[in-house]
């Protein structure tokens, strides 16, 4: 059992998690300031059903998996391999949009919160449903990307899934931290730490998602039995080859593999892998220099909220 496979998963959730539960506390929080915690039921309605709605969405896409998977099983070793790449790429784009979107949205999370909480509360009779509303969005958002990232890797088991509830634990265990036991947590860098770690294991993902498409097109290719490969590269002279990926960058098997610690631990968190490949290298260079630049310019703050304090209890 590669538990290594938790470790990215837990990451990403734990993150997400940790963005939802401020959520809620920012909701709870400005309830009992305006004196309407008969409200706070609908809260806690929002979040249950936020997570049973995110896990229904993990096993659709776990039934589509496997029903795409077995519609001819003679295209089997081209199907997965494809159906793992896109996944990847929608992964890739809802985590980077996330990261550098979101970050930028989150210096004005607690007025855009209080801001849907006022307008709910206004509504009166329709007000515990603005607020489960709210809620339900928040967590549905964040499980969302986390089921998409687990899809990504589903050849790699039920592994994944064991670091999204251990991730979703430590969420709420934080969220108790802050808003009921009133510990003081820097969130500004825990954000920022957990930031660093997905811009890696995002690019990460890059590299696995390319793996896949060149194993797809060399098995789509070889089943073809066509006299025309569909492989532009192949090296004769090397016992390691790719389809499409061109001459291999790195070769280390011997040294660090990524079967056995530490390499599987590199492999499942930022994407290394013992044979690298030279479009591989090029991709993760590209997109980790291209997505690191915009997640650090998001986190630097502006003129206008360099001396702004932010607080998390509601109270100003």
């Amino acid at each position: 059992m590669n538990l290594s496979t938790a470790l990215p998963t837990f990451v990403i959730t734990l993150r997400e998690g940790v963005e939802a539960a401020l959520v809620v506390g920012i909701v709870l929080a400005l309830l009992n300031k305006a004196q309407q915690s008969r409200l706070n039921s609908w809260v806690y309605a929002g979040v249950g059903v936020g997570i049973a709605v995110s896990a229904l969405i993990g096993l659709l896409f776990s039934w589509l998996i496997q029903t795409l998977g077995t519609v001819n099983p003679q295209y089997k070793s081209v199907v997965e391999p494809i159906l793992e790449s896109v996944f990847s790429v929608l992964a890739i784009a809802m985590l980077s949009w996330m990261l550098i979107w979101m970050t930028k949205q989150a210096k004005l999370m607690k007025a855009q919160v209080e801001g849907a909480v006022q307008s709910a509360l206004k509504q009166d009779s329709n007000a515990g449903w603005g607020v489960f509303t709210l809620i339900l969005v928040a967590v549905v958002r964040e499980g969302f990307e986390t089921v998409l990232f687990i899809a990504a890797n589903f050849q790699q088991g039920l592994i994944p899934s064991l670091g999204a509830i251990a991730g979703l634990a430590g969420a709420a265990a934080i969220g108790v931290l802050l808003f009921k036991l009133g510990v003081k947590v820097n969130i500004r860098l825990f954000f920022q730490v957990m930031g660093v770690f997905l811009v890696l294991i995002v690019s990460g993902l890059v590299v696995s998602a390319l793996k896949d498409v060149d194993e797809a097109v060399a098995n789509f290719d070889l089943s073809r039995h066509a006299s025309e490969s569909l492989c532009f590269y192949y090296d004769r002279f090397s016992e390691i080859n790719s389809c499409i990926l061109g001459p291999i960058v790195w070769n280390t098997s011997s040294i660090l593999p990524d079967k056995q610690f530490p390499g599987v631990i590199l492999k499942s968190l930022f994407g290394y892998r013992e044979h690298l490949y030279l479009v591989q290298a090029v991709a993760y260079v590209v997109f980790l220099v291209a997505i690191g630049s915009l997640y650090f310019r998001s986190i630097t703050p502006s003129p206008t909220h360099q001396n702004q304090p932010v607080t998390l209890n509601g109270k100003d």
